[in-house]
């Protein structure tokens, strides 16, 4: 067994077509390499005849997540699986504000405490708002105005500033500007939203006044990865609070916002894990 003080961790997700011997045929693979599994979830989609899969390991020799990839390929190949083996390195992260700071505020507090999942790298807004906050963590904050009429090129240097920055993840903790649909496609599988539950019911301005005006009783936060389709992305977590009469326009906002941050926390420490897993239009989360 690989000792944990000298040992690589990875992390190897799949998805396949539902057949015996998938899990026999990881687990033989690990063993014949020399790794011990630390972590084991699956779930069998029985009404898709799919199985979903996600394994931790320990590898004592000097190798890299490229090499076991490719021995595993032909596995993976016989299998028909769509697999990815990832190492231990924190993805990095690029967060779009504009300007509410509930959820940066959220993010850099667990980044700092070092239970996001993540490295933050950078924050880009179309305002100046939370500069001193994302400035006050150390991190670079880059102001990109956007427009109609300069939504092109705002793209395009968010697209630099993700190669500058190396970034594996980008965030929209409460961006209030729609991605292109060529921006959307560009990051699928890489991009996470967050928006308050009352969607598509309550769109456009002051959604927790509409939500106020009439008489709802649940409140709440949904997380997605970003998609052409606005706000309908896949799932990864939602938060869900029950309210009452009592509660005025403002508190709802600020019950909202909360529910926010942490749903938009979860998602982003999961994703980073390699616990979601994309299947059609949702995903399988191995909490």
């Amino acid at each position: 067994m690989p000792s944990s003080r000298t040992a690589q961790a990875f992390t190897l997700t799949l998805r396949c077509a539902e057949r015996p011997g998938i899990v026999h045929a990881v687990t033989t693979f690990l063993l014949t390499h020399g790794c011990d599994i630390t972590e084991h979830q699956q779930f069998d989609d029985l009404p898709g005849a799919s199985l979903y899969l996600r394994t931790a390991f320990l590898s004592e020799g000097a190798t890299t997540a490229e090499a076991l990839a490719a021995a595993f390929a032909p596995i993976a190949d016989d299998y028909g699986m769509d697999f990815r083996i990832t190492d231990s390195r924190s993805p990095r992260i690029l967060v779009m504000v504009s300007r509410l700071s509930h959820c940066l505020n959220d993010l850099i507090y667990r980044w700092r405490a070092g239970n996001l999942g993540g490295e933050l790298v950078a924050v880009v807004s179309n305002h100046e708002d939370l500069r001193p906050m994302a400035e006050a963590a150390g991190l670079p904050y880059v102001h990109v105005p956007v427009s109609a009429t300069t939504k092109p090129e705002a793209e395009a240097r968010l697209f630099a500033l993700i190669d500058e920055y190396s970034a594996d993840l980008v965030v929209l903790a409460r961006y209030m500007q729609v991605l292109s649909d060529d921006a959307c496609a560009a990051l699928a599988g890489r991009a996470i939203n967050i928006h308050h539950s009352f969607l598509p019911g309550f769109k456009g301005a002051k959604p927790y006044h509409q939500a106020f005006d009439r008489g709802v009783k649940l409140i709440g936060a949904t997380a997605h990865y970003v998609t052409p389709d606005l706000d309908e992305g896949p799932i990864i977590e939602q938060e869900v609070l029950r309210i009452d009469h009592s509660y005025t326009p403002d508190r709802l906002a600020t019950a909202g916002r909360d529910a926010e941050a942490m749903v938009l926390s979860r998602a982003v420490r999961w994703h980073c894990e390699q616990r979601v897993l994309l299947g059609g239009h949702g995903t399988v989360v191995f909490t």
